[in-house]
């Protein structure tokens, strides 16, 4: 997940797509912690986080270290500032609530990742120095933000790697009980490439599939960032191909978790008459005043806008866009997350 696309304020949203029983069921939300220098409302604190509405929180981002240590990103928000012990306190409020840090992200990249997880002994260093730093620091779990296994200068041998490093982690982790879950691409292109699914099935708790980004302003045309179905012209990136696909490959349903994202996908319309899907774009719409990235506005954002936009419902792909003049929106809202 790219580290400018993960919670736009607070946090995204991951739901069970199937689960045994009710009480099985979880929703996962990531809270990015850069989220904290944004400019006026757009701050957001951790403590600013319901801790009543998620099953599972998990901190983004850690980093890798030369020495194949995890590393601290921020030390001045995470250590000075408390905030890996503010976040794990959210567990007072909630004592049912777990937490998890995540190692990687967008920015991160694939090499440095590849590097350590194809030599034997730097692979056993980084899961010790990971299990320690869940220990030391307080959490319930580590989450594997690898994006992508064999891809972005990443190996071949990437795809057995990972999975001998969940292996490797799950044998350690049982252990102590934490919890171990990885984000992963969703479309079956990119996770072909990346992932043996049914192995990844054996050794996560759960598995966090990345379903957004599907379309967005690097596309000569406008398109949603999370379609539900595909639409009659759309080139069948949705959520539910990506979803059939991780299912259809032995990922177990009851560990597969549908990301949403709390964000949206903006474009710059060649022509402010065409308010639809497909429309002929010219790249990234406008910034946000929070989240201050052409392409992309946080759900912040467009609630304090929607009012002056023209929302319009896609009924084939079960989502809403909005526009307002040559700028396109698409997004989430509450019918198209009931829907997915």
């Amino acid at each position: 997940m790219k580290s400018w696309l993960i919670i736009l304020g607070a946090a995204i949203t991951v739901l069970n797509y199937a689960a045994h029983s009710a009480a099985e069921k979880k929703v996962v939300c990531y809270h990015g912690s850069w989220s904290v220098y944004r400019p006026g409302d757009g701050k957001f604190e951790i403590e600013y986080i319901d801790p009543n509405l998620c099953t599972h929180v998990i901190y983004a981002f850690v980093g890798l270290q030369y020495n194949d240590d995890v590393r601290i990103m921020d030390s001045w928000n995470e250590i000075d500032k408390g905030g890996f012990q503010r976040f794990n306190d959210l567990r007072k409020r909630n004592p049912s609530l777990k937490t998890l840090v995540a190692i990687g992200g967008w920015n991160e990249g694939s090499a440095s990742y590849s590097s350590v997880v194809n030599d034997a002994s730097r692979r056993a260093a980084f899961v010790n120095n990971i299990v320690k730093f869940v220990g030391e620091y307080g959490f319930d779990g580590f989450d594997l933000d690898w994006e992508y296994p064999a891809q972005r200068g990443g190996a071949a041998t990437d795809k057995n790697a990972f999975s001998l490093l969940l292996r490797e982690l799950r044998t350690e982790f049982d252990k102590h009980g934490y919890l171990l879950s990885a984000a992963v691409a969703s479309a079956a292109a990119s996770a072909s490439l990346s992932y043996d699914i049914s192995e990844l099935g054996k050794y996560l708790d759960f598995i966090n599939v990345m379903t957004y980004d599907l379309h967005g302003p690097w596309d000569p045309v406008t398109g949603h960032n999370a379609p539900l179905y595909a639409g009659s012209n759309d080139d069948g990136l949705t959520v539910d191909a990506a979803i059939q696909y991780w299912i259809n490959q032995g990922a177990p349903r009851e560990k597969i978790i549908l990301g949403i994202g709390t964000y949206g996908r903006t474009f710059t319309l060649t022509s402010s008459s065409q308010c639809i899907m497909g429309a002929p774009a010219n790249g990234a719409g406008n910034s946000g005043p929070y989240t201050r990235e052409g392409g992309t506005l946080g759900y912040n954002e467009i609630c304090e806008e929607q009012s002056t936009w023209m929302e319009v419902w896609d009924d084939q792909q079960k989502v809403p866009y909005a526009c307002k003049g040559n700028q396109w929106v698409g997004y989430d809202n509450v019918k198209s997350t009931l829907y997915k």
